[in-house]
């Protein structure tokens, strides 16, 4: 039985807005991909946290999240497809 709670180290990307990398240990940098790396920038530590499959995580799926931390040691939050309002004039 896999232990209902995991430490996680959260980082910003300063080159992509809203991309966030999940990780299993704090600057366990090695795990990630280095094309990964590349494009992400010079992480920032967001904040650092304890996930279990209780918690709610604002935009992501906490299981999948600790299921990929599990797996492969880190967790890649992609940016929210935008979709804009149109303004579309006033209704008749």
């Amino acid at each position: 039985m896999l232990d209902d709670s995991l430490p996680c180290w959260v980082y910003r990307s300063p080159r992509k807005a809203e991309m966030y990398l999940y990780l299993a240990a704090e600057d366990a940098f090695d795990k990630v991909p280095e094309a990964l790396l590349e494009q992400f920038g010079e992480p920032v530590l967001v904040i650092e946290l304890e996930l279990s499959a209780q918690r709610q995580l604002a935009r992501e799926d906490v299981k999948q999240v600790m299921a990929n931390l599990r797996r492969q040691g880190f967790h890649l939050q992609l940016p929210p497809r935008l979709q804009p309002d149109l303004y579309r004039g006033n209704p008749v």
